[in-house]
């Protein structure tokens, strides 16, 4: 139903995410008595799949969208997908984390451009501070996985995972 979609997102991302290897696991296969491959997203920029889907939302959106800048609550990968996939558009972003949030993410997403925003104790907490500031400040709110595009965006890994496997 979203193949032509999903697609699209692949367009949008071309040459900026990197198409990962597909690895055939012996030991899983043997063990699960299946056969078994893992792709290889670690191997993103910023460590996880969760680049596509950001960077294929954010290429998305419009330029009065762009304009007003975007917003997210995140623990990690997706925050610095969006920072990243922001920083490389030039869009402004901010990022709410709950102040829990371990340093090294807090500090990588910062490294990719994106605005800190620490709030709550919990990923609950941040997400609701997203939502009123995307309220207050009419930043587009970026959905960690209930987002069409984003969803698209993820969705690339499975034509990658196709494409390899039937050759």
């Amino acid at each position: 139903m979203y193949l032509e979609k999903i697609k699209d997102a692949r367009e949008n991302i071309k040459g900026i995410v990197t198409k990962t290897p597909l690895l055939y696991s012996n030991i899983f296969s043997k063990s699960s008595n299946n056969n078994v491959y893992m792709k290889c997203e670690n191997l993103q920029l910023t460590g996880a799949y969760k680049i596509r889907g950001a960077l294929n939302k954010i290429m998305s959106l419009t330029d009065e969208e762009k304009a007003k800048g975007v917003i997210c609550s995140s623990a990690g990968n997706h925050a610095q997908g969006v920072a990243y996939a922001s920083s490389l558009v030039g869009v402004n972003s901010s990022i709410v984390m709950p102040e829990t949030t371990p340093y090294l993410k807090v500090e990588s997403t910062k490294n990719y451009g994106g605005n800190i925003i620490l709030h709550g104790k919990c990923y609950d907490d941040a997400f609701l501070k997203a939502i009123t500031i995307e309220e207050e400040q009419g930043k587009v709110f970026i959905h960690p996985f209930d987002d069409i595009d984003v969803i698209c965006g993820q969705g690339t890994i499975a034509l990658e995972i196709f494409e390899e496997i039937n050759n």
